[in-house]
């Protein structure tokens, strides 16, 4: 027997902000809880994992595609970043959801970005990633903060690949009293470790083929310190690994989970993250770890 295929399921595409309300509002009326996706587009499994679970946990799922120029250095990928929304448009049709809000950078910011109100978490916005790309966290918190009272969904997902910025959101919505639950999803993987990501586009074929050492060595960083290794004596062997592999690495660093604060002699509740170049791509990854 042939493969039952099973036809794309239309969904509402919206621009404006108006019109994205008056959806919302439709919905709401019946009493049906929402779920939020908020994205840059290039969609890959880890995006539609989101999807999919948004609609265990709501009757409508709202993806939006916005690459925010906010979160962008001067000297960052913002005009590079791939943006493919006809193919997007396709696969989100296969996986259930309601509606794709694509705002214009004029909507999102009708005042230019110099005049934009920002948002700011203290603290966890400026390190790590914050160190190394300053301001990045504010466009981050600034537009999904937008969004989310744009669209007003109960649950909002994000995937933990980007553990720190689902953190910050999560102190955001906490410490601004967002009446949104935060859901963090498993990072999804290449069959050989490497984590999906927009950026992974930029890497080489001989490139791609050293990136799966990324995650060899947060593996081999959390077996060190289940070992008992110091904290310093693995996050320094696991740089130099990055660096054997190919790699110019940012950081490596091991961090409470909770709240990215250095770990005392009493906590066990880790996460390993690691920021690090291969060719153009800056890749991120993080592992959790419970000593």
């Amino acid at each position: 027997m042939s493969e039952i295929q099973i036809p794309p399921q239309p969904f509402i595409e919206i621009e404006d902000p108006q019109d994205l309300r008056r959806q919302i509002a439709v919905w709401r009326n019946r009493g049906e809880r929402i779920a939020f996706v908020p994205t840059m587009g290039n969609l890959h499994a880890g995006h539609l994992s989101l999807v999919a679970t948004g609609r265990l946990h709501a009757e409508r799922v709202v993806v939006s595609i916005f690459v925010n120029p906010m979160q962008f250095g001067p000297k960052e990928d913002l005009d590079a970043y791939p943006r493919t929304l006809e193919a997007d448009r396709q696969v989100l049709a296969q996986v259930g959801c309601d509606l794709l809000f694509v705002p214009s950078v004029r909507t999102l910011y009708p005042r230019g970005l110099a005049a934009q109100t920002r948002v700011e978490v203290p603290g966890l916005s400026d390190i790590l990633c914050g160190a190394s790309r300053p301001g990045h966290f504010v466009g981050v918190a600034t537009v999904v903060c937008k969004l989310f009272n744009l669209v007003q969904p109960d649950v909002a997902l994000f995937g933990e690949k980007d553990f720190q910025q689902l953190l910050i959101i999560r102190r955001m919505v906490e410490d601004l009293a967002i009446p949104i639950a935060i859901i963090g999803m498993p990072t999804i993987r290449e069959a050989d470790g490497l984590a999906m990501s927009s950026r992974n586009h930029y890497l080489t074929p001989e490139e791609r083929a050293r990136a799966p050492a990324l995650y060899r060595v947060l593996n081999e960083v959390a077996t060190a310190l289940r070992s008992g290794q110091p904290l310093a004596e693995a996050e320094g062997a696991g740089l130099e690994s990055l660096k054997a592999a190919g790699f110019r690495p940012d950081y490596l660093s091991v961090r409470c989970a909770e709240d990215l604060t250095p770990p005392g002699p009493g906590n066990r509740d880790l996460v390993i993250l690691v920021a690090a170049y291969l060719g153009r791509a800056r890749l991120i990854d993080n592992l959790r770890v419970c000593l």
